[in-house]
């Protein structure tokens, strides 16, 4: 597991970022059992990820909002781009008061595109 914090700052939200190898849905669910297990994490606005499993050729594509609409689209249409599979990435956001509209999907974008240019 791997996670980047403070990537996004704006009026007073704070993201974070997280992911790692995973082959099948329950390693999927084990790893946000994980990381929801640091409590920080557990205590955060919204933890939305995705993920892009390869079945044998055949890809299935996983994601999950956690009440922040949309953002899990947005992680995996990046992860698809990438061609990035069987690796879930989190995007974590602590509500800081102010809502944010559309630049919470450039900031979940943004987080992504870090972690994926850190993933070396």
């Amino acid at each position: 597991m791997r996670i980047i914090e403070n990537v996004v700052s704006d009026r007073g939200s704070k993201y974070a970022v997280s992911g790692g190898p995973v082959q099948d849905r329950a390693a999927a669910a084990a790893f946000l059992a994980d990381l929801r297990r640091i409590k920080k994490f557990a205590k955060a606005t919204h933890n939305t990820w995705a993920v892009l499993f390869d079945d044998g050729g055949q890809l299935d594509p996983q994601k999950n909002d956690d009440g922040e609409g949309g953002a899990g689209s947005v992680i995996l249409r990046m992860l698809e781009r990438e061609g990035l599979t069987n690796h879930i990435v989190v995007v974590t956001r602590w509500y800081g008061g102010v809502k944010l509209g559309g630049d919470r999907f450039r900031h979940v974008a943004e987080a992504v595109r870090v972690y994926l240019s850190e993933r070396g």
